[in-house]
């Protein structure tokens, strides 16, 4: 018999008790109803501040999880011999610990920006799941299956915490040091700057000149054959004009400077065995006890404020406008002036740079800077220091240095 037919049935004959169950039923439905939405509120409230993928991880976890349950279920039944209200009761008692592990190491990250070792319990707890509800399978795929439901889970979890992790600190837990973009500056298809492809092929082609002005000087400082000098500076000279067709180098201030700070750095090389940096866990000299003058490292010297140097001072006019042919000369003036000063050991101020050559204040202070970094020069201002504690003024006197004195790439002149 149809069960709507043992429905009529039964209310035909038990009227009183139909009544009764149907008033239940209703009172049943009704409450059910409002559970339910009041279930769909709370849901809707807590995913109101959260994003997609947050809901999306949670309840894919949850159905994972169901799925490993369901594996433990089976297992506690058919393995451990479990049943009725025993069954029900402990079946899952490795699911809970994995959401109490997980509840942890979520509170412990957002505490001190790390799961600790509640992290690595829900990792433990989820293999172990895995693999006794596998070993009840009835066949391969369904072990496989089982392994993979509650890892599928954790791993889930893991992603959430990593996205919670990166909102809270703005960071990532590691950063690899194999990745695409590693990859392409390491075989140059990349640049790791924010450079233009313009300011790349500048740098590089001064950087040939510079190169290739080392290369010739060392040659003809060794005594090389007409063939090696030929060779080289033809490379210098071809260098060059490339890099005056294709940089402006000749009209470009910058790149002119740029050029020389190049050269100036290669030349000197050898002058970085000469340095003496202070050991910064070196025991202080007692108070009582005058501690004589120790030498000053060459980044200390190199910017030792010259006395024209004052901010106060009147500001100086705009210089005249003159062609580069007629800077170059004024140019190479001041460093032939410079180097004759030097050979007189005295390291000239830059007003009497400007004022023997013709060039501007300003001018002369920055090609001062960069030649007295130069060894001579350099060996003259910590001479200076050493023996008289007098600090870079370009003021004093010629100072006599032991012989012999550091030229200009770095080698002992003899």
């Amino acid at each position: 018999m149809p069960p709507i037919d043992q429905l009529t049935v039964f209310a035909s004959d038990h009227p009183v008790e139909a009544v009764i169950i149907s008033i239940f039923a209703l009172i049943l439905l009704t409450l059910a109803f409002f559970a339910l939405r009041a279930l769909i509120r709370l849901l809707r409230r807590w995913a109101a501040g959260r994003p997609a993928e947050d809901i999306l991880t949670i309840v894919a976890a949850s159905i994972a999880t169901g799925v490993s349950a369901q594996g433990m279920w089976r297992f506690s039944g058919d393995v451990l011999g479990f049943d009725g209200p025993l069954r029900l009761l402990l079946f899952a008692f490795i699911e809970v610990a994995v959401i109490t592990s997980a509840v942890r190491a979520r509170r412990n990250m957002r505490e001190n920006y790390s799961a600790g070792i509640d992290g690595i319990a829900v990792w433990a707890l989820t293999g172990l799941s895995a693999v006794l509800s596998s070993m009840d399978a009835r066949s391969v795929a369904e072990a496989i299956f089982r392994l993979a439901a509650p890892l599928v889970a954790a791993w889930l979890w893991e992603r959430g915490m990593a996205i919670e992790r990166h909102r809270i600190t703005g960071r990532s837990r590691i950063n690899w040091r194999i990745t695409p973009e590693r990859m392409l500056v390491r075989i140059g298809l990349a640049e790791a700057g924010d450079r233009t492809t313009s300011e790349v092929d500048a740098h590089r082609r001064l950087t040939r000149v510079a190169l290739a002005a080392k290369k010739a000087r060392a040659l003809r400082e060794a005594g090389a054959s007409d063939r090696k000098m030929r060779a080289a500076l033809a490379r210098l000279d071809k260098a060059m004009d490339r890099a005056v067709e294709y940089t402006g180098l000749a009209v470009d201030d910058k790149r002119q400077e740029a050029l020389l700070s190049q050269i100036g750095a290669l030349y000197n090389t050898s002058a970085l065995l000469d340095l003496t940096p202070p050991v910064p866990w070196a025991p202080e000299p007692p108070s009582d006890v005058a501690a004589p003058p120790a030498a000053l490292p060459r980044s200390q010297v190199a910017y030792l404020v010259d006395d024209e140097d004052d901010e106060h001072g009147p500001a100086e006019p705009a210089p005249p406008t003159v062609d580069t042919a007629e800077r170059a000369a004024r140019i190479r003036a001041a460093r032939q002036y410079w180097e004759q000063q030097i050979e007189r050991k005295y390291v000239p101020r830059a007003g009497d740079i400007a004022q023997e050559v013709g060039i501007p204040l300003a001018t002369a202070k920055k090609y001062r800077a960069l030649w007295k970094l130069e060894p001579r020069a350099h060996a003259l201002l910590e001479a200076a220091y050493r023996e008289h504690g007098i600090i870079d003024t370009g003021t004093f006197p010629a100072i006599e240095v032991p012989e012999p004195v550091l030229s200009v790439n770095g080698s002992a002149s003899h």
